[in-house]
């Protein structure tokens, strides 16, 4: 179905929340009663207050939903018309024509949320989404302001199979078509994601990680397919120009190239480099997010190899120009995240391993933001 844009009257009396001086996310606090709260938090769990998330200046505030709508002198500023149907707890910002949140106005299709299960998944499937969004507002990565179905805008489609007049299943693809981002709203079933894991011989595969991939795709485009970048690029990924379709066929007729963990962050990877890009860019932000919350929370066992730690007065790592400073911080981590999961029963936090060539691509990917030229 068509995205609905549902008019909201909400408005909120806006109070800054609490936060540590290096604004890094997951690390909020209720002004009412000093609880911590959560970034996907719509109230306070203890003590019932509103939340909302205000993405461009990166704050949490809380009030009651009374008609407010005014923050730091400046009007427009609306609850996002999805939460009272899915929860989003972002606002929406006053230049936006509609009044959705900048995450969920990008979506131009869901599904019939008619049906309460797929309400529920495209429910998950915008949180995960929301997440994908900071880390492109923290980043700095350009988004556009207004959202059209023009080729070329990034837009989502959060659809779901379709059962045909002759009962058979048309299938959603999940991918990126110049801009326009699709995701198949069965992968926001647990049981589903986990039986498609197994199959697919994958150690990782989250709502998260689709959107970080699917995202890589749209930013190649203006990143990388430029004639200061696309040498770098081949010299680091391979020749793009190889034909795509023949190269997905080598991939699932005959499996990953041997030994591919030396040079790959994942087995789909090696099929072609627009999917090594796409890979190693959702990594990369993987990377940035793990970095950023165990920043937040004071999680920073020594490096392996050298005394390197996080400046404290650093506002986040994302801040950070030296990659090799944030691969020696990011590599004890995972370890001691590995040692936690395991020692409670569950699988590695983190099961990768990077070899310097897959650092290589991951630094590629550091720079190329930080050098940001989008076209």
């Amino acid at each position: 179905m068509e995205r609905l844009f549902p008019s909201s009257d909400l408005r909120l009396r806006f109070q800054p929340v609490l936060f540590r001086k290096t604004h890094t996310m997951r690390r909020f606090s209720c002004t009412n009663c000093k609880n911590e709260v959560h970034f996907d938090n719509t109230k306070c769990n203890d003590c019932q207050a509103d939340l909302v998330y205000l993405a461009a200046s990166d704050l949490m505030l809380t009030g009651s939903l009374i008609f407010v709508q005014t923050y730091n002198g400046v009007d427009g500023y609306l609850p996002c018309a999805n939460r009272s149907l899915i929860g989003c707890n972002w606002l929406s910002e006053p230049s936006s024509i509609s009044d959705l949140c900048q995450s969920c106005s990008h979506t131009i299709k869901i599904p019939d949320i008619s049906d309460s299960e797929k309400k529920k998944l495209w429910s998950r499937l915008e949180r995960a989404k929301r997440r994908l969004f900071y880390d492109l507002i923290k980043s700095g990565l350009i988004l556009d302001n207004q959202v059209t179905k023009a080729e070329g805008t990034l837009r989502f489609e959060l659809l779901s199979d379709v059962i045909t007049e002759n009962n058979e299943t048309k299938k959603v693809m999940t991918g990126h078509d110049n801009g326009l981002i699709t995701i198949n709203i069965a992968e926001a079933d647990d049981a589903v994601r986990e039986k498609t894991r197994v199959a697919m011989g994958e150690p990782f595969r989250t709502l998260t990680g689709h959107f970080r991939h699917e995202i890589g795709h749209f930013y190649w485009d203006r990143l990388v397919d430029q004639p200061n970048t696309l040498d770098r690029f081949r010299s680091v990924f391979g020749d793009e120009r190889a034909d795509y379709s023949a190269a997905l066929q080598i991939y699932y007729n005959n499996g990953p190239k041997l030994d591919w963990q030396s040079s790959y962050v994942s087995a789909y990877s090696t099929c072609h480099p627009w999917e090594d890009f796409a890979e190693t860019w959702a990594h990369y932000f993987h990377m940035i997010s793990g970095l950023e919350t165990a920043h937040a929370y004071g999680l920073s066992p020594p490096p392996v190899t050298a005394n390197i730690t996080l400046n404290e007065e650093v506002d986040s790592p994302r801040d950070v120009d030296d990659f090799d400073r944030l691969l020696t911080q990011w590599i004890p981590v995972t370890i001691a995240m590995n040692a936690m999961n395991r020692s409670i029963g569950h699988n590695d936090y983190y099961p990768f391993a990077l070899s310097p060539t897959i650092s290589t691509k991951l630094r590629f990917i550091h720079d190329i933001i930080k050098n940001r030229q989008v076209s």
